[in-house]
């Protein structure tokens, strides 16, 4: 982009890939406007700024949520702890610290932290946290848009702690009212939750119905 002011581009100006545009800063307003017309950052140290938008959008209806066989009785036992809004930056800068297998580095920067983490206490990044004996030990944060929530991303230094986390999360996230939850990139493991592909048409559309509906997350909250 050449001017900090200027728009960005619609997402039906995207590449094959989903690059919607590149460059700019990252700015509370910016990340605004981005995720209000369903682009989000992505990018790794020594690049720009890279906006995206893919084609098709991985997305969970928390009504579709499913709930692994393995799951079930760690669940019914409640081995882990989980808060919302806790303890922010512990989780961004754990989802940033994990080592992760194939992946060498991360994309979450320093700058993004410093953002997400002043956005977050306006209200509009939340985190969800799994605990054991007060440690913390997995779980994951994502940015609201009225009744849409963008998963960002997820750790876990115990097993099954963030599947955990993000089971109770999108039972609780469906029983404030979000209609869905935008898992921006296709994994196998987001799929085995329900999570499903649909066109980026069909998501800007639903996005846009959605995004001023008044729905509250703020605030701590205990959810086992």
């Amino acid at each position: 982009m050449h001017s900090e002011n200027q728009p960005l581009p619609p997402v039906t100006h995207a590449d094959a890939e989903g690059l919607v545009a590149v460059g700019g800063v990252l700015t509370i307003d910016r990340l605004e406007e981005a995720y209000s017309k369903g682009i989000f950052p992505w990018y790794s140290e020594e690049q720009p700024v890279l906006w995206w938008s893919p084609d098709p959008r991985l997305v969970l209806y928390p009504e579709n949520l499913k709930i692994q066989k393995s799951m079930r009785p760690l669940l019914n036992q409640d081995v882990f702890k989980v808060t919302v809004n806790r303890c922010f930056d512990d989780v961004i800068s754990a989802c940033a610290g994990v080592p992760r297998k194939d992946q060498d580095g991360t994309w979450i920067l320093d700058e993004m932290r410093e953002v997400y983490s002043k956005w977050h206490r306006l209200g509009k990044v939340h985190s969800f946290e799994s605990w054991e004996n007060d440690e913390l030990v997995g779980g994951f944060y994502g940015v609201q848009q009225g009744a849409v929530f963008f998963g960002e991303s997820m750790f876990a230094t115990k097993a099954n702690a963030s599947k955990f986390a993000f089971i109770k999360g999108v039972q609780w996230l469906k029983s404030k009212g979000i209609r869905f939850i935008d898992c921006q990139q296709e994994t196998e493991h987001l799929k085995r939750f329900g999570a499903e592909n649909i066109e980026r048409s069909k998501f800007i559309e639903q996005l846009g119905a959605w995004k001023d509906m008044e729905v509250e997350l703020s605030g701590e909250h205990i959810l086992s």
